[in-house]
C-alpha cells in the first residue's frame, strides 16, 4: 500500500469518527433542549419540528462541508476539480 492509499483511510476513518462523535453529541444536545424547552398552556400555535428532520439536516450540511474540503483539496493538489475529468 502506498503512503498516500494509507494516508487517505486515516483522513477518511479520522473525518467518520468526527461526524459520528459530532451526532451522538448533537442529539444528546437535542435531547436536552426539547426537554427544557417545553412551552407552557399559551394561546400560541405552535409547530414542532421533529428530531429527525432536525438531524438529517445537519448531517447534511456537515457532509456538504466535507465535500467542499475535498474539492479544494483536489484543486490544489492537481489543479483540477474532479481529477480525471476532461
Amino acid at each position: 500500500m502506498s503512503p498516500l492509499a494509507g494516508f487517505l483511510i486515516f483522513v477518511v476513518s479520522l473525518t467518520a469518527l468526527v461526524i459520528a462523535y459530532l451526532t451522538k453529541q448533537f442529539q444528546e444536545e437535542n435531547m436536552i433542549y426539547s426537554n427544557n424547552n417545553q412551552m407552557k398552556k399559551t394561546n400560541f400555535i405552535t409547530k414542532k419540528v421533529e428530531k429527525e428532520k432536525v438531524v438529517a439536516e445537519t448531517l447534511n450540511g456537515r457532509f456538504a462541508m466535507i465535500g467542499l474540503i475535498a474539492a479544494v483539496g483536489a484543486y490544489l493538489t492537481t489543479g483540477q476539480i474532479i481529477p480525471g475529468y476532461v
